[in-house]
């Protein structure tokens, strides 16, 4: 399976991002725009996972996602891979904000348990962000920046962790696999993980 660990946007986000990014959809037809039931924040890469080392790895993810708190994130702004080069893009993301020190934690916490569950490490920074838009090749977007103005704004609180499978080329492309809730430190009894498999 190939899998990733990441956060799915609620509502108002999706709502907000896709509010803003109407005039770059009139602007830029051409782009292959994310559509946005594929819109996550990535926290761990993880590739392909060989079924061995599935069950050891989950047990490694829920319990570093157990040891974190719930916090809040906002969604805010438009950014570009790779930055800043506007003259030559590959991505169009919105930016992600708020308390970007717990969600720096957990990533680290994640990316250090799938390293402990035989995973190779990831050693790229990690940038949080939404990709709402792809140019292949790269080219220059500054336009289409000038278009979009300001970007998305909205409050995002963080409750859920997510396991992912990647299923390129078909119709629904991510299936969320695992399920950990962030754990309120008042509530030790609250259960942390939900199958959705």
């Amino acid at each position: 399976m190939r899998l990733f660990v990441a956060l799915t946007p609620p509502p108002g986000v999706v709502d907000a991002v896709r509010g803003a990014r109407e005039p770059g959809l009139r602007h830029s037809p051409d782009l292959r725009w994310t559509p946005p039931q594929d819109w996550h924040l990535t926290l761990a890469f993880l590739g392909e996972v060989p079924d061995g080392l599935l069950p050891g790895l989950t047990g490694a993810l829920g319990a570093a996602v157990g040891g974190h708190a719930p916090f809040d994130l906002t969604v805010d702004g438009w950014g570009l891979f790779p930055h800043p080069h506007r003259d030559r893009a590959a991505v169009l993301w919105a930016g992600v904000g708020g308390d970007t020190g717990a969600l720096a934690a957990l990533t680290a916490d994640l990316r250090a348990a799938a390293v402990t569950a035989g995973l190779p490490g990831e050693d790229r920074a990690h940038v949080p962000h939404l990709t709402v838009a792809r140019s292949r090749p790269p080219r220059d977007l500054t336009d289409l920046l000038a278009e979009l103005g300001g970007g998305p704004h909205a409050p995002w609180p963080a409750r859920d962790v997510h396991l992912v499978e990647s299923r390129p080329g078909r119709e629904d492309r991510y299936r969320t696999v695992r399920t950990w809730a962030l754990r309120w430190k008042t509530d030790p009894g609250r259960s942390p993980e939900r199958s959705t498999a």
